[in-house]
């Protein structure tokens, strides 16, 4: 089985690695450097962003 291909775009990781605090990790180990906490609030992030969104659109 395949690893599916994300939804984020790097570019959108990078930008909530960066508000998030944790972007020079990003950059010394990568992705997997991240903890799971650090990984929760980027999903939980991104998903306020969307809800943001969906909202200015009604």
């Amino acid at each position: 089985m395949g690893r599916r291909k994300g939804i984020m775009t790097e570019g959108f990781k990078e930008e909530l690695a960066k508000e998030l605090g944790f972007y020079d990790v990003v950059q010394k180990e990568g992705w997997g450097g991240i903890t799971a906490k650090d990984a929760g609030n980027m999903v939980k992030r991104a998903v306020e962003i969307a809800q943001q969104g969906l909202n200015n659109n009604r």
